[in-house]
């Protein structure tokens, strides 16, 4: 379907000045142009403007991170085995402003010693994002490794993380294996709404839950005695 810009921002609720300076920027198409001042607007450009929308409203996304997802909007958007590209950085759980460091910096800055850098990689336990690629957040599970070591005990609670989170990952790449079965131009905005909201609110909400009712039964248990 085509849209006069006006239809567009009355559909979107996005200004027309916002929307064109979207296309600007390449974070929206170029429109059809009918004549020199006569354009009009796709179904793509209403997804798209639902999608930025949504991302700002609800993770709170700049626009030079949403130019950076959008870099693969012709991808995304289009076929839905990868609808999933946008989300990469976010999943990586690496900031973009993170320090990086190389495998002998990182050793060298954070005293990490090699043996245990290989064991804990082995274990799956630290996942960098190349081998010789390696930030603050791989420094902050040395640490917590450190404490294990201080308390003299093996870490094993964490081996059973990895344990548990191989086993989500297969659940949430069958989900959307399963959104993308069923995905159609009609209902693929709320296919990638449910995506989203799985994997940043509703996976942090259970998670987190299911253990604040373990610890407040444990608490409630030990109050009773």
């Amino acid at each position: 379907m085509e849209y006069k810009i006006s239809e567009l921002v009355s559909k979107s609720g996005v200004p027309k000045s916002t929307i064109l300076y979207y296309i600007k920027e390449g974070m929206l198409p170029e429109a059809k142009k009918l004549k020199s001042n006569v354009h009009r607007y796709s179904d793509k450009h209403l997804e798209l403007l639902q999608y930025i929308n949504y991302m700002k409203e609800h993770f709170g996304s700049t626009n030079e991170q949403l130019k950076d997802m959008l870099q693969y909007k012709d991808l995304s958007f289009s076929t839905s085995s990868s609808m999933i590209v946008p989300l990469m950085n976010a999943l990586s759980a690496i900031p973009s402003d993170t320090k990086h460091y190389t495998k002998s910096e990182f050793m060298e800055r954070f005293s990490v010693e090699e043996t245990l850098l290989e064991q804990l990689i082995a274990d799956e336990i630290i996942i960098p994002t190349d081998p010789n690629d390696f930030t603050d957040k791989e420094a902050s599970i040395m640490k917590l490794i450190s404490y294990f070591q201080e308390a003299g005990i093996e870490y094993e609670i964490l081996k059973m993380y990895v344990f548990h989170a191989k086993a989500l990952s297969l659940l949430e790449h069958q989900m959307q294996a399963r959104l993308c079965d069923i995905r159609n131009d009609k209902n693929f905005s709320t296919l990638w709404k449910i995506v989203f909201e799985t994997l940043f609110n509703a996976k942090t909400y259970i998670f987190n839950r299911q253990t604040y009712k373990a610890y407040f039964s444990t608490l409630k248990n030990e109050v009773l005695k």
